[in-house]
């Protein structure tokens, strides 16, 4: 079964109800019935396509998940973006793998809210700024703009992490690695 063909029939409230109670445990068309209140029909209805694609096995009366058949099916879904070459230059492995899960290529696609891994990003965008140089802040928001739309928070993350500094319009590197 095609990935977006079987979230199209998932998203019927129903049919993932029967899915969803299959998952837990193998189960007669009887007793899917009646543990998410629709008739014996369609249960057999909706099960049909699922037994077709291989996603489910009937065996006797019991009706079967097959965990590795919808395993596969996960495996042919699109895989997001990795972040670019560019977002890993200076990080280690470990930080090159939290920054994996918030980049789409050059992308800030979100601020993690977890402390330990918002330094990480906080950490990656503050080598944006060489040591020693002063930056106005139309510079500070261009540079972070590059990364994501909501500069002003960015901005406001490094300054409170004390990654960056300001004082009279001016921002400077005030913590983080230098490479």
């Amino acid at each position: 079964m095609d990935p977006l063909d079987l979230l199209r029939a998932l998203l019927d409230p129903d049919r993932l109800a029967i899915v969803g109670a299959l998952a837990r445990a193998p189960e007669t068309s009887e007793g899917l019935a009646a543990s998410v209140a629709v008739p014996v029909e369609d249960v057999v209805r909706t099960l049909a396509p699922f037994v077709q694609a291989g996603l489910v096995r009937r065996e006797g009366p019991t009706y079967h998940l097959d965990h590795e058949a919808w395993r596969a099916v996960a495996r042919e879904l699109p895989q997001a973006t990795p972040p670019s070459p560019r977002v890993a230059f200076g990080m280690t492995a470990d930080e090159t793998q939290v920054l994996a899960r918030f980049f789409r290529g050059d992308r800030l696609v979100e601020l993690p809210s977890q402390r330990n891994k918002r330094l990480v990003v906080l950490e990656r965008l503050a080598l944006e700024f060489e040591a020693g140089v002063r930056y106005a802040e139309s510079e500070v928001n261009a540079a972070l703009r590059r990364f994501h739309d909501d500069y002003a928070t960015l901005r406001r993350q490094l300054v409170d992490e004390g990654y960056l500094d300001r004082s009279g319009g001016e921002y400077w590197r005030a913590g983080g690695r230098v490479v």
